[in-house]
């Protein structure tokens, strides 16, 4: 197997407060809108970030749409330096994102925080991760 995720899909209660959170209140440019399925561009192209109803993304895995809380994932987001970290959790917040860790340093010596998009998805945006450019904006 040659490790590469190629998409990740959110399954979102309303597909057009999404749509609007994730391209005009974070700038993710729109790369494909099919009925009632929307996908963006990430980073270099290498994967996309899609949005689909939250039942009809249950129906197509088979299974139930009953869940709350912790959805069992986060999303991870990393910047080269602090001041990036705090832009970036601000910019959320602007574009309707709730700040549920604010950003601070590390145990490790990094520095990050939390915040959610309108759905609940936990996003970490973080800085002190190393120099690799294509691990960091």
């Amino acid at each position: 197997m040659n490790p590469h995720v190629s998409g990740i899909t959110l399954g979102v209660k309303d597909l057009n407060r999404a749509k609007v959170f994730y391209s005009e209140g974070l700038g993710l440019p729109i790369k494909q809108e099919q009925g009632e399925w929307v996908s963006f561009a990430l980073g270099n192209g290498s994967s996309a970030l899609g949005l689909y109803p939250w039942k009809a993304l249950a129906d197509d895995a088979g299974v139930a749409e009953e869940g709350s809380g912790f959805h069992g994932i986060t999303l991870s987001y990393i910047v080269r330096s602090d001041e990036r970290v705090d832009a970036v959790l601000a910019e959320a917040k602007r574009a309707g994102g709730v700040i549920v860790r604010p950003a601070g340093r590390a145990a490790w010596g990094g520095y990050f925080g939390y915040f959610t998009d309108p759905d609940g998805y936990l996003w970490k945006v973080g800085a002190g991760y190393g120099e690799d450019p294509t691990y960091a904006e």
